[in-house]
C-alpha cells in the first residue's frame, strides 16, 4: 500500500523549458515546466480539471518536501542509493546513445518485413583488380540485366552466350529467404521488388549482383530440429555416396524401429557443433540453411516426424521435428517486437544508426583532434605497448602525456589510446586482426561515445531528470521509512491508541472463519476435498507424506473471498470451486464459520488497518512540521495561466 501510494507522486520530469516558478518551498522552487512534466504524465481524466490540478499541487508540494528533507539529511550520499542510482544508470543509458525514431523506423520495417519470405535467385559477376576485366564485368552484368528484363529465362543458355563475350556470370538459386537471412544491403533490395521483377546491378567490393524474385508466401514460423549428419567430402565419387547412403540408411532403419534419436546422433553424426547434443540446432527461420535441407524440414509435420535419408551439397542428413513455432500475425504482439528489437541491435543495419549518431553528438560535445601527436607515433607506439603488454606501461611512452583528444570539457592522452590498444588487442574474441589505422578509427568512435556518455546529462535533458526522478525516488523511500512506515510498524503503544480512539473505525463487515487450501494440481485438490468431507482433519492432509498441500486459517471479509461470479453466499461448512492457478496449482476454500456483519474487530484483527491509517497521520503531522520549515506559497499568475491553457 506504500508503495503504491509512492508511485503516485514519483513522476518523471522534462526539459526546464521555461524558467517562471510555479510552486516556492522556503529557498526552493518548482517551475511551471517541471510540474507540468508531473502533471501530464500521471493526470486521468476527470470533469473538475481546476480541482484536479489543485490536488496535484498539493501532492506534487508534499513530495518536494519530503525530498527536502532527506537532501538535508544527506541521504543521497548513503551507499546502497549510490549504488542503485549507478545500476539504474548503467540500465537506461544505452537508451539515449541512439536516435529512438531512427531506430523505431528500423523496427517498423523489420516487422513488416517478417511477415514474408521471398524466393530468390542470384546472378552475379566478380570485379578483377585490372581496368579491362572490369569494364569487361561491368559489361557481363549489364547484358545479364538486359536479357532478364526481355524475360529470358533460360538462364543456361543466357549465361552461356555472356560469359562468351564478356565475363563469367554465375547463377545461384537462393531459395526463400526471410528478413536477416542476408546483408541489409541485399535485404533492401529483394524487399522492394515485385515478384518476377528483377533488381538493377549493385556492386559490392568484389563483385556486381543481380537479384530476381520468383515467388513470395507468408512468414513459416521458427523451426527446432535435430539431425545426424554423414558428411560428404568434396570430390566425392558416387561409389562414396552409394557407401554413405548405405550408412544411413542402416541408422534410418534403427530409428524408425524404435532407436533414441539423441544417442543414434552421439553415436553417428559428424556435424561436430551438434552430435554433443544428441543433434539438436539451434532454433531458425527459412533462409538461414540450404534450401533443399528447409524444404525437408518443412515437409515433417508433427513434432517427432523423421526424415528419410536425404542429400544436400554437406552430405546425407536425417532430420527429426522437434517442434514449430508460427509466426506472429500480429504487428503489435510483444513477443515479436522484442524479438525483432533484440536482432536488430545484432545486425549490421544498426551501424549505420551508429555511425551517423556519433557524427551528430561529436558536433555537440566538442571533439576535435590535436596537433600535438602525430598519427604516425600514435600507429608505432600502438606496437610498442603490445611488446610489454602492462597497463602500467602505457603511461612510459614519450606520447603518453600529450594530449590527442579534445572535448568541451576534458580531453584525452596518449595513454589513454594505447590502454585502449593494449585492452582491445588483449580481448581475444574481441580482436580480429585489425590494423593500427582500424584501431584508431574505432578508438575515435569509442571516445566521442564514451565521453557523451558519462556527460549525458549535459546533452539530454530527459536523461538528466531520469536520473534526477530516480534518486529523489530512491531518497523518498528512504525518508518514509524513518519517519513514517518504520516509526509507525514499531510504535506499539502508539498503535494501541489509535485503535482505542477510533475502535467504532474498526468493525467487521460480513466475515468468514476459513481454511485456504491449496494443492499441486487440479486432481490433488480434488482428492483432498473427498477426504475432507469424509471427515479427515485438515491437520491430518498437511501432515501427510503422501499429500502436498498447504493450508491458511483465518477469519475474513467475505468480499475479499467470494469470486465476482458466484451467485450464492456460502454457509457453514461448505466449499468454495477449485480454482486452477497460473502456475499449475489448485485452490479452495473451506468456510467453517460465517458471521454477520457489525462485530468489532480486536486490536489484533484491525492491526493491519490501523498502522495504515497510523502512516496517514505521522505523515500528515511530518508534512505540518516541513511546511512551517519551509513556507510554500504558489504563484497564481503562473497558476492561472496552467488553468486558462
Amino acid at each position: 500500500m506504500n508503495k503504491l501510494y509512492l508511485i503516485l507522486i514519483l513522476v518523471t520530469y522534462a526539459s526546464t523549458g521555461t524558467a517562471q516558478t510555479l510552486i516556492t518551498y522556503g529557498n526552493n522552487t518548482v517551475s511551471t515546466s517541471e510540474f507540468l512534466r508531473a502533471y501530464h504524465k500521471n493526470k486521468t481524466p476527470v470533469a473538475d480539471k481546476e480541482k484536479e490540478l489543485k490536488e496535484y499541487i498539493n501532492l506534487y508540494t508534499n513530495f518536494k518536501l519530503k525530498v527536502q528533507a532527506a537532501s538535508e539529511l544527506r541521504l543521497d550520499t548513503l551507499q546502497q542509493i549510490k549504488t542503485d542510482v549507478e545500476n539504474f544508470r548503467n540500465q537506461v543509458e544505452e537508451n539515449y546513445m541512439s536516435d529512438e525514431n531512427e531506430k523505431n523506423a528500423l523496427l517498423t520495417e523489420a516487422i513488416n518485413r517478417s511477415f514474408k519470405e521471398l524466393n530468390i535467385e542470384h546472378f552475379y559477376v566478380r570485379v578483377d583488380s585490372t581496368p579491362a576485366d572490369t569494364l569487361k564485368s561491368l559489361q557481363a552484368i549489364n547484358a545479364t540485366h538486359e536479357e532478364l528484363q526481355k524475360g529470358n529465362i533460360d538462364y543456361k543458355e543466357l549465361i552461356k552466350n555472356i560469359n562468351s563475350r564478356y565475363a563469367p556470370v554465375k547463377y545461384n538459386n537462393v531459395g526463400f529467404v526471410s528478413v536477416f537471412s542476408l546483408p541489409y544491403q541485399f535485404e533492401n533490395i529483394i524487399y522492394s521488388l515485385k515478384t518476377g521483377e528483377s533488381s538493377k546491378p549493385f556492386r559490392t567490393k568484389n563483385a556486381w549482383h543481380i537479384f530476381k524474385l520468383t515467388e513470395e508466401r507468408g512468414n513459416t514460423g521458427k523451426w527446432k530440429i535435430a539431425q545426424i549428419l554423414f558428411s560428404l567430402q568434396p570430390a566425392a565419387s558416387n561409389q562414396d555416396i552409394q557407401l554413405l547412403k548405405n550408412r544411413a540408411d542402416s541408422v534410418y532403419k534403427k530409428l524408425i524401429s524404435g532407436a533414441d534419436f539423441s544417442s543414434m546422433a552421439k553415436e553417428f553424426s559428424e556435424d561436430k557443433l551438434t552430435y554433443l547434443t544428441g543433434g539438436e540446432m539451434p532454433e531458425f527461420t527459412s533462409g538461414k540453411f540450404d534450401q533443399s535441407f528447409e524444404k525437408q524440414v518443412m515437409e515433417l509435420k508433427s513434432d517427432g516426424d523423421i526424415s528419410k535419408p536425404f542429400l544436400t551439397p554437406f552430405g546425407i542428413h536425417i532430420v527429426k521435428r522437434l517442434g514449430h513455432t508460427p509466426s506472429a500475425k500480429d504487428k503489435n504482439d510483444p513477443v515479436l517486437q522484442y524479438d525483432i528489437k533484440q536482432r536488430i541491435l545484432k545486425d549490421a543495419r544498426i551501424d549505420a544508426l551508429k555511425e551517423k549518431f556519433t557524427k551528430e553528438i561529436a558536433g555537440k560535445i566538442g571533439f576535435k583532434k590535436t596537433n600535438d601527436v602525430k598519427e604516425t607515433d600514435l600507429m608505432r607506439y600502438a606496437d610498442s605497448i603490445m611488446l610489454r603488454p602492462v597497463t602500467d606501461n602505457a603511461l612510459l611512452f614519450p606520447i603518453s602525456n600529450k594530449q590527442i583528444i579534445k572535448f568541451n570539457k576534458g580531453g584525452l592522452k596518449g595513454s589513454d589510446w594505447l590502454k585502449f590498444v593494449l585492452e582491445y588487442k588483449t580481448n581475444f574474441e574481441e580482436y580480429k586482426g585489425e590494423s593500427n589505422q582500424e584501431l584508431w578509427n574505432k578508438y575515435l568512435v569509442f571516445a566521442t561515445n564514451e565521453y557523451y556518455k558519462n556527460n549525458l546529462e549535459n546533452y539530454n535533458e530527459d536523461f538528466k531528470y531520469q536520473m534526477k526522478e530516480f534518486k529523489e525516488g530512491n531518497m523518498l523511500f528512504e525518508i518514509m521509512e524513518r519517519n513514517v512506515w518504520g516509526l509507525a510498524n514499531s510504535d506499539s503503544a502508539g498503535l494501541l491508541k489509535h485503535y482505542n480512539e477510533n475502535k467504532p473505525k474498526y468493525i467487521w463487515p460480513e466475515s468468514a472463519e476459513v481454511l485456504i487450501l491449496n494443492c499441486t494440481n487440479e486432481k490433488s485438490a480434488q482428492d483432498v476435498m473427498e477426504k475432507l468431507k469424509k471427515g479427515i482433519s485438515w491437520k491430518q492432509l498437511a501432515d501427510s507424506v503422501k499429500i502436498s498441500v498447504q493450508v491458511d486459517s483465518g477469519r475474513y471479509e467475505l468480499s475479499q473471498l467470494i469470486a465476482t461470479e458466484q451467485t450464492t453466499r456460502p454457509s457453514e461448512n461448505s466449499y468454495s470451486s477449485i480454482v486452477k492457478n497460473s502456475d499449475g496449482t489448485a485452490t479452495f476454500i473451506k468456510y467453517l464459520v460465517i458471521y454477520p456483519a457489525g462485530q468489532q474487530r480486536n486490536f489484533e484483527e484491525a492491526k493491519g488497518l490501523v498502522i495504515n491509517d497510523y502512516q496517514i497521520v505521522l505523515e500528515e503531522k511530518w508534512l505540518s512540521v516541513l511546511r512551517k520549515k519551509y513556507p510554500v506559497k504558489i504563484n497564481n499568475s503562473a497558476y492561472r495561466e496552467i488553468i486558462n491553457k
